[in-house]
């Protein structure tokens, strides 16, 4: 039985908790968090778990096997720092940090640390996607050209304090949200991101609200422009006020020899060959949600977990260090591609990534 430490039990650390209920092998055993009503909460749910109001304090107490951080975004590099000071199995939720800088810090931290680490990019793991990425990676598309993602959702949900309301907190929506989404183009893309062109503002949500006399100021919409270094590009079309929609996501692949696209919630698959299908008649393929918990990301959050439980269960050694620093650079790249977005709406021209990185 693994054993399982929560910091941060927010909304998502009891997301987290949900699923951990409901994967074999695994038992949340302590949490760790300064907010009272959100520790009580957790407690509800594993009511024999320790609680500490101090991350530092559980690391101490030595009672886990593993820990999931789950605190705001602009705690990640505090908090992961500690945790690589120990020898812990650890997945942080993205994004890594909310800077590069903090970002690098931690994958240099992270080469003397015995533990697996992963990070939370759960959306490679939703079922029509993670059929995409299979079609792909098989040669359904040829040569990989262009890739669209579109994200019409709902606004930012509250946060304990509407810490999530301020770039300063989350790093920005490019970097909040949208690592999903350039973890994905990534996944899918056979070059290396180059530049990053991107046009948004804050246009709809939370500009009635005020925290200590401040109006938020995160963005709620942007059309994003990745060039890589073989010639292909992505896009991203991110809306926050269009949760009346039918799809909130949908992710195209196009190729030299044909395109696959995955929607989510609608749970299809769509795969069309060059000179085989032509437009309205491609093969149509249903990925229901397998797994036994499907939560708040359509079973996304249970496989991440199973396959960290997996790796966990592997044991270590050069190839598990090898994948938890891959798995940290991965994200590092993303965070990148983020920052790069935010300085290019606010500059109105391209962004090389090494500007950033």
């Amino acid at each position: 039985m693994i054993r399982y430490g929560i910091i941060g039990v927010g909304m998502m650390g009891q997301e987290h908790m949900a699923n951990i209920r409901h994967l074999p092998g695994a038992e949340v055993v302590a949490l760790a968090d300064p907010h009272l009503p959100s520790l009580e909460a957790a407690g509800a749910m594993a009511p024999r778990a320790q609680r500490f109001a101090d991350h530092k304090d559980l690391l101490a107490g030595e009672v886990c096997d593993a820990v999931v951080i789950s605190t705001p975004n602009m705690t990640h590099a505090d908090v992961l720092g500690d945790v690589l000071g120990t020898d812990l199995h650890v997945l942080i939720e993205k994004p890594l940090c909310t800077t590069v800088a903090g970002s690098r810090r931690i994958v240099d931290a992270a080469a003397h640390h015995r533990g697996v680490i992963r990070v939370g990019l759960e959306y490679r793991y939703m079922e029509p996607f993670a059929r995409l990425l299979t079609e792909v990676r098989g040669g359904a598309v040829g040569r990989v050209r262009m890739v669209s993602i579109r994200e019409h959702r709902f606004p930012f949900l509250p946060k304990v304090g509407n810490w999530n309301r301020f770039a300063e907190n989350t790093g920005g929506t490019l970097v909040e949200k949208c690592c999903h989404f350039f973890d994905l183009m990534n996944l899918v893309m056979a070059g290396r991101p180059e530049r990053v062109f991107a046009s948004g503002s804050q246009a709809v949500n939370h500009l009635d609200e005020r925290y200590g006399g401040r109006v938020p100021d995160i963005d709620d919409n942007a059309y994003v422009v990745v060039d890589y270094d073989d010639g292909a590009r992505a896009m991203l079309d991110l809306c926050m006020f269009a949760e009346a929609t039918h799809n909130q996501q949908e992710f195209a692949v196009i190729g030299d020899t044909g395109k696959v696209e995955a929607f989510v919630p609608e749970h299809i698959v769509r795969i069309g060959r060059r000179g085989e299908h032509s437009i309205g008649a491609v093969q149509a393929v249903h990925t229901p949600v397998k797994a036994p918990y499907e939560g708040v990301h359509h079973g996304s959050s249970f496989v991440e977990h199973q396959r960290f439980l997996e790796a966990i269960s592997a044991g270590g050694g050069p190839d598990s260090k090898a994948r938890s620093i891959a798995a940290l650079e991965a994200a590092t790249v993303c965070v990148a591609m983020g920052v790069a977005g935010q300085r290019s709406m606010a500059t109105g021209g391209p962004v090389a990534l090494t500007e950033v990185l």
